[in-house]
């Protein structure tokens, strides 16, 4: 190894050129530095504008389902108001033989 390396000195024969590698080497750390800096902030942004969109989605969400309980109306379709779901439906019915071929009415 070289005995100026060892002594802890640089390289460089000139005290020139040490002094303009001590610069070069100030100003690659420092623009490195800034270049951390900037990807740092720019990373954070995205983050933040990325959380924004999608905690404004979810809001919106709770929103429209405060409107619409029952989900959402299908297009085209006006929303219809909710029912009782345990609502009881009545009707009748009347039983048709399978020889009656439609012509009559079924006796009851």
């Amino acid at each position: 190894m070289n005995a100026n390396f060892k002594n802890g000195q640089l390289p460089g024969s000139s005290p020139l050129a040490n002094v303009l590698v001590v610069v070069v080497g100030a100003i690659a750390i420092a623009v490195s530095f800034i270049i951390g800096v900037v990807a740092f902030v720019a990373l954070a942004a995205a983050v933040l504008i990325l959380g924004a969109i999608i905690g404004i989605r979810i809001w919106w969400l709770g929103v429209k389902s405060r409107k619409h309980p029952g989900g959402r109306p299908a297009s085209g379709q006006a929303a219809k108001p909710q029912s009782n779901t345990n609502a009881v439906i009545e009707g009748e019915f009347h039983e048709v033989s399978g020889g009656n071929s439609g012509k009559q009415p079924p006796q009851t």
